[in-house]
């Protein structure tokens, strides 16, 4: 392979296996399952008591669904995440519960539950009887987390349920146990990049900022740039090789302009552009024949030419000696006296006078007697091009073509060279204009570190945001100096769109930019940026699986409804619904009744 030429995987999912109920999902307690659901993918597994957890995951598909083929008439139905296979031919058709990262579809929802419950092989019938810890948005809507209770309640009769933030069950999977940490959550996800400031183990809501940026709009910049930049392969441009560049080529610049002026020098560029190669075919290339080949090709296409032309003449020449026959056995009726079944074939001949016939026979048969002659003469024509090994193409003014000839040639016209080769201009010597393979390649240049730059400068896109470094300093201005000096010694970094190389080292020069001279800050990439919120509640949920302080009970959601949410270290704050009280309409229709009264009273003493 040649050097920085990189072909694409084009990775096709395979259908996720139904496993089998065993040991870890039985016990004296039912085992929590733990989903993670994100907007990009959902990871669902069991959090197993003892020293061993359980391996990752079990099961993590893309948060999409497609109507089956059939599936209208009865037939496949939906199909979800892996189920679907290749992304790119069913496009069009996806759907996703979210809108965003909340989750806003019930029923699309529900699919992925399924989904997730079935392959996971839960066992109970009728109802999923496992306590379910489940990740949700930042400041979460309460009619999205009333739609989740509801659904987990009503349709899988859960026993309980506990919600939590993906990216602060992140935060407590790599802190250190039992300690009460501060710090800032820099969450950068396929829709949304978050920036959640932490003090002594809690979320600070009202200092939350939200940055509508994430990779989904990452891939579709990439996908719109490289499509400008080569027009002829607009179709094979697709987002999921985006995503492949993405995830395996691109890496955020320490500094971006000087980056760019870096990328402007010719042997920079040759050594760090990434040749992405398209599949393409060689056999359109037609440079694998030799001169012999081609010129027997062009002979059996001749052959072919002519045997069709030949098949063409004798169907047209039967329907004119048809249509002869009868003209004659018209004009025998004229002859033999017949005149009214003579002038009734006239009339279904649509012709007028017996001297119209008379024209017409003489001109039909003067067209058979010349299609006959043709036919004779393309048969001893094709005779001695079969008989005859010369190489070159038989002379074809012999043929005489016909209007019809020559348009069945025309369509033929690719198949054949304008001149007939001759000996001094061999059919080795035409050689491609260009390498097939090369112009199957898309050179990724500065588009590397151009697509994963919006989060930090979305003015590139069009977007009227701040960027990661503004709205950082802005949540800083926000706290006390000490504060400030206490949250920046623990930023973290979680999320999948913080895994391009190089995310680490700028944030610490967009810090070191934005501190006093010799300040000290702290930044920590997470261990695993894409699972550490699923281990992180999976840890939590075993952590707390006898505290009933953070679990919501099937008691509680009857009672208290489905936006109700218990707080703990990893979960959002709790905003109940305020409804005006029916006490305030009795109290004012009393203040009403007192004023009228005092009024009368008032009257009185006038009068």
């Amino acid at each position: 392979m040649a050097a920085n030429v990189f072909p694409f995987r084009d990775a096709r999912a395979a259908p996720d296996p139904v496993l089998e109920a065993g040991p870890v999902a039985h016990g004296p307690l039912p085992v929590p399952l733990v989903l993670d659901n994100g907007s990009f993918q959902v990871r669902a597994g069991w959090a197993c008591p003892g020293q061993d957890p359980g391996p990752e995951p079990r099961l993590q598909f893309r948060a999409v669904c497609a109507r089956g083929r059939g599936g209208a008439r009865g037939g496949a139905g939906p199909q979800v995440g892996n189920a679907l296979g290749s992304l790119e031919p069913l496009r069009w058709m996806l759907r996703s519960p979210f809108d965003r990262n909340v989750p806003v579809n019930l029923e699309l929802q529900e699919l992925l539950l399924d989904y997730s419950f079935q392959h996971l092989g839960v066992s109970s019938q009728g109802c999923v009887d496992h306590p379910i810890v489940l990740t949700e948005a930042v400041c979460n809507p309460l009619y999205s987390r009333q739609m989740m209770s509801e659904l987990l309640f009503e349709c899988y009769r859960i026993p309980k349920v506990a919600y939590g933030i993906d990216s602060l069950f992140s935060f407590y999977y790599n802190k250190p146990r039992n300690s009460m940490c501060s710090g800032l959550i820099i969450s950068s996800g396929y829709q949304c990049t978050h920036i959640l400031p932490i003090l002594e183990g809690r979320l600070d809501a009202k200092n939350c900022k939200r940055i509508n940026l994430g990779g989904s709009q990452t891939a579709g910049y990439l996908q719109r740039l490289l499509q400008l930049k080569y027009p002829g392969h607009l179709a094979a441009i697709t987002l999921s090789r985006m995503e492949e560049i993405l995830h395996e080529h691109s890496y955020i610049a320490e500094d971006y302009v000087e980056e760019l002026h870096k990328w402007r020098c010719p042997d920079y560029y040759e050594n760090n552009v990434h040749k992405m190669q398209l599949p393409f075919s060689s056999k359109l290339l037609g440079s694998t024949l030799t001169s012999e080949e081609k010129q027997e090709r062009r002979q059996q296409q001749l052959r072919r030419l002519q045997e069709l032309n030949a098949r063409r003449r004798e169907e047209k020449l039967q329907l004119d000696q048809e249509r002869l026959d009868r003209l004659l056995y018209v004009q025998e009726l004229l002859e033999d006296g017949q005149m009214d079944q003579f002038h009734k074939a006239l009339i279904e001949l649509n012709m007028d006078s017996p001297e119209e016939l008379q024209s017409y026979i003489q001109k039909l048969s003067a067209a058979v007697e010349q299609a006959k002659q043709k036919i004779l003469q393309a048969e001893v024509n094709l005779e001695v091009d079969v008989v005859d090994s010369k190489p070159e193409t038989p002379d074809l003014e012999q043929l005489e073509p016909s209007l019809e000839d020559v348009e069945s040639m025309n369509d033929f016209d690719p198949l054949f060279s304008e001149e007939t080769p001759g000996v001094e201009k061999p059919v080795t010597t035409v050689q491609p204009v260009f390498n097939l393979a090369a112009y199957h390649q898309l050179f990724v240049g500065t588009e590397r570190i151009r697509a994963p730059e919006i989060i930090f400068q979305p003015s590139l896109i069009g977007e009227e945001q701040a960027g990661i470094a503004e709205t950082l300093q802005y949540i800083l201005d926000r706290y006390p100096k000490d504060i400030q000096e206490m949250l920046v010694q623990n930023v973290f970094l979680t999320g999948g769109n913080t895994m391009y190389p190089g995310m680490k080292a700028r944030m610490e020069k967009e810090l070191l930019e934005m501190r006093p001279f010799q300040s000290s800050f702290q930044v920590q990439l997470a261990s695993n940026p894409v699972l550490d919120a699923w281990y992180g509640a999976r840890d939590w949920a075993l952590d707390h699986l006898d505290d009933n302080e953070v679990w919501i009970t099937r008691k509680e959601y009857e009672e208290k409804g489905g936006e109700y949410l218990k707080e703990h270290c990893a979960s959002n704050i709790y905003v109940p619904i305020r409804l005006p009280k029916q006490a305030s309409r009795s109290s004012d229709a009393q203040a009403s009744s007192k004023g009228s009264a005092a009024g009368g009273g008032g009257a009185g003493e006038q009068a």
